[in-house]
C-alpha cells in the first residue's frame, strides 16, 4: 500500500534549483535513507515530505488518515517548559496521560532522567535526544528524521538504532552516518543535481550498485569512444579505400558522434597540506579541569606523537570538548601544564563554527586565509581550492547566507585545511558533513603528514581515521585503547547482551578483499595481438563480397549465396569488433595497472 508519493515535485531554495521535476513513492513498511552533498535539497525534500513547506510544482499526495511524525534538524520547542512537557507538546491531549510513562521511558533511555528540568537548560545534544524521544511517541504511520544521529553520543545512537528496528511504520531519514544507514535502511534515494536515484537495499548495497552503474555507464562510453575513432577512420579513408560508403555505418558514426555523453559526479578532491612538524609535538602534564564544580579530567598526562591519529569518545558532558580546547591552547587547565613544539601549527576546527558574516561571499571568506597555496602538485589559487571543495565558481560569488548548514561546514573545513596546519584539532568534524566529503576527509586524513586528534560520534569515521581511543569517563578518567573504535568496542567491556550482538554485527561489517591485477591469458595476449588483421581482412571479404555482388546482376542463385555470405561476414565483423573493444579496454587497465 503506498502511503505518500510526490509527482513532479520542483523546489527553488534560495535562487537554486534543489530538486527538479522529481518523484518519490513510499509504501508500508519502507525504511529509506535520503543522502547527497550538502546543498543538494535533502532537508528541503523532507520537510515537503512533511508538509512543513510547499513545492513550487508537482503534488503531494498523503493516503486519508495518514500520520506523520516529523524530527527537524533543529527540534521545535517552546522557550520554557519542563522536558516532559516538551516532548508531549505535540501530542493530542486524549492521548497525553496514556503515553507519559513511554515518553519518561524514552527520555530515561537517552540519558535525560530529570524530567522536570526547564527545556532551556538542555545543551544542544540534551535537545536533539529530547527531539527524537518527542518523535517517537508521536502516533504515526511515517516518521521523517533529518540527522538524527547528529550531536548525540554514541550510545544514544545504539538506543536509537534498537528504536528504529522495532517501529513497525515507514521511515524516511536524512543521514550521513553509514553504519546506521547500514543496519535501518532497506532502501536509498540519492539526491544529485535536483534528480531522485533509487537503489534498493542498505547502504553496503548501495555502494556496490552505484559502483556497477557508474561503471557500467564508463563501460559503455568507451565502448562507443572506441567505436568512434574506429569509425573517424573509417570514414577518413573510405574514398580511397573503397570508393562508396555504406549509408547505415554512416548513420551509425554521425549517432556516435552525436551521443548524450553520461554526466559526471561531482567528486571533491584536496591534496595533503601542511607545515613541517620538529620533534617536539604537544605535551600534557598531569592536567586536571573542572567545569561548575565537576571534575571533568583529573591528572591526565600523554606526548603526542608526531604521527598521532587519536579519536575521542565518551557520552555527551564528559568533557571531550574541554580536553581538546585545553589541547588547542584555547582554555588553560586548572591545574598541570601544557608544552607546544616552537614547529606546531594547529588546526583547530570547533564544533560551533566560527561566526561567519552572512554578507560574505564565500570567495571573500577564503581570501581572508589564503589567495594561494602551495600543494604537492603546485601552486593553487582559493578559486581553485574552492572548486576541489564542490563551490562551483556561481556559488563562489554567493554570499554565505545562501549556503546550507553543511555547505558552511565544508567551508569552514577548507579554511582551516588552507592554514597548512600540522597538527590538526577536529571537534565533531562529522556533524552536517555530507558523505562525499566525509570520504575526502578521511582520504586526506590517511595522507596527513602531521598529528590528528578528533572528537566523533561517527564510528565509520572513527574506525577509519583512529589509531588510538581515547574514552572520557565524566569521571576525570580518561581510558587509553590502541586501534580503532571497532578495536575500542571489542575491548570495552560490554554493558548487556545487545552490546554483544552489535559488536558481532561490527565485526561482520569490517570484511576486507585482496585485489588482483588485471592481466591477459595467454590466449587473450595472441588473440589481442592479431585481432586488428583479422578485423581488416573480414572487412576486406565484405569489400570483396559488395563487389561480387554488384556485378552478379542476372545470376539469381550465385546472388543468394553472396548475399547470405555477406550477412555472415557483417555478422563476424560485429563479434569481432565487440571483442576487440573488450581487449582493448582490457589492455587500457592493465597499462594503468588497475585490480580486479
Amino acid at each position: 500500500m503506498i502511503l505518500l508519493s510526490a509527482h513532479n515535485i520542483s523546489k527553488i531554495y534560495m535562487e537554486r534549483r534543489v530538486i527538479d521535476n522529481a518523484s518519490l513513492f513510499l509504501n508500508e513498511g519502507d525504511k529509506v535513507g535520503i543522502i547527497g552533498i550538502n546543498g543538494t535539497g535533502k532537508s528541503t525534500l523532507l520537510k515537503i515530505l512533511a508538509g512543513a513547506e510547499e513545492a513550487d510544482t508537482g503534488e503531494i499526495i498523503r493516503t486519508k488518515g495518514i500520520r506523520i511524525s516529523y524530527l527537524p534538524q533543529i527540534p521545535e520547542f517552546e522557550e520554557h517548559g519542563s522536558v516532559l512537557e516538551q516532548v508531549m507538546l505535540h501530542l493530542p491531549e486524549d492521548l497525553k496521560e496514556a503515553k507519559e510513562f513511554e515518553a519518561k521511558s524514552i527520555l530515561g533511555k537517552m540519558g535525560i532522567s530529570d524530567f522536570t528540568r526547564d527545556i532551556s537548560s538542555l545543551s544542544g545534544g540534551e535537545r536533539r535526544r529530547a527531539g527524537i524521544a518527542s518523535a517517537l511517541i508521536q502516533p504515526s504511520d511515517i516518521l521523517l528524521l533529518d540527522e538524527p544521529t547528529n550531536h548525540i553520543d554514541n550510545e544514544t545512537i545504539e538506543l536509537l538504532e534498537e528504536q528504529l528496528k522495532k517501529y513497525r511504520g515507514a521511515i524516511v531519514m536524512v543521514t550521513h552516518d553509514r553504519y546506521f544507514l547500514n543496519r535501518i535502511t532497506r532502501k536509498i534515494v540519492e539526491v544529485e543535481n535536483g534528480k531522485l536515484y533509487e537503489y534498493e537495499g542498505n547502504y553496503s548495497t548501495y555502494l556496490e550498485q552505484k559502483a556497477q552503474r557508474e561503471a557500467d555507464a564508463e563501460a559503455k562510453e568507451r565502448k562507443n569512444r572506441t567505436l568512434y575513432r574506429r569509425e573517424l577512420e573509417w570514414i577518413r579513408r573510405g574514398v580511397r579505400a573503397r570508393g562508396t560508403k555504406s549509408k547505415d555505418r554512416i548513420e551509425r558514426f554521425h549517432e556516435l558522434e552525436n551521443r548524450e555523453k553520461p554526466s559526471e559526479t561531482a567528486k571533491m578532491s584536496i591534496q595533503s597540506i601542511s607545515s613541517r612538524l620538529g620533534k617536539k609535538t604537544i605535551e600534557l602534564f598531569n592536567i586536571s579541569k573542572s567545569i561548575e564544580g565537576r571534575q571533568l579530567i583529573k591528572d591526565f598526562s600523554c606526548n603526542i606523537p608526531r604521527n598521532a591519529r587519536i579519536g575521542i569518545v565518551g557520552s555527551n558532558g564528559t568533557g571531550k570538548s574541554t580536553l581538546i580546547k585545553m589541547i588547542a591552547g584555547v582554555i588553560q587547565p586548572d591545574s598541570g601544564s601544557i608544552d607546544t613544539g616552537d614547529t606546531v601549527k594547529t588546526g583547530y576546527f570547533s564544533q560551533e563554527c566560527e561566526n561567519m558574516d552572512p554578507s560574505v561571499r564565500v570567495i571573500e571568506y577564503i581570501r581572508e586565509t589564503a589567495d594561494h597555496i602551495q600543494t604537492p602538485e603546485g601552486t593553487i589559487t582559493a578559486a581553485q581550492m574552492l572548486e576541489r571543495f564542490l563551490f562551483t565558481p556561481e556559488l563562489q560569488w554567493n554570499i554565505i547566507e545562501k549556503l546550507s548548514g553543511g555547505e558552511r561546514k565544508r567551508l569552514y573545513l577548507l579554511k582551516i585545511l588552507m592554514t597548512a596546519p600540522n597538527i590538526l584539532i577536529l571537534d565533531e568534524p562529522t556533524n552536517d558533513l555530507d558523505i562525499s566529503t566525509l570520504t575526502i576527509l578521511e582520504d586526506y586524513l590517511e595522507n596527513f603528514s602531521g598529528a590528528v586528534i578528533a572528537i566523533s560520534h561517527d564510528r565509520y569515521f572513527l574506525d577509519k581515521m583512529a589509531s588510538e581511543i581515547w574514552e572520557l569517563t565524566g569521571n576525570g578518567t580518561i581510558n587509553r585503547y590502541n586501534g580503532n573504535y571497532s578495536d575500542y568496542a571489542e575491548k570495552k567491556i560490554p554493558d548487556s547482551d545487545t552490546d554483544i550482538n552489535r559488536k558481532q554485527t561490527e565485526k561482520k561489517e569490517r570484511t576486507f578483499v585482496g585485489k588482483k591485477k588485471i592481466k591477459f591469458s595467454f590466449k587473450e595476449q595472441r588473440e589481442y595481438e592479431t585481432i586488428d588483421d583479422d578485423i581488416a581482412e573480414i572487412e576486406q571479404n565484405i569489400a570483396e563480397t559488395e563487389k561480387a555482388i554488384s556485378e552478379c546482376s542476372t545470376d539469381y542463385v550465385k546472388l543468394q549465396e553472396l548475399s547470405e555470405k555477406k550477412e555472415q561476414l557483417e555478422s563476424l565483423l560485429s563479434e569481432k569488433m565487440d571483442r576487440w573493444v573488450y581487449l582493448s579496454e582490457m589492455a587500457e587497465k592493465i597499462a594503468n595497472g588497475e585490480t580486479e
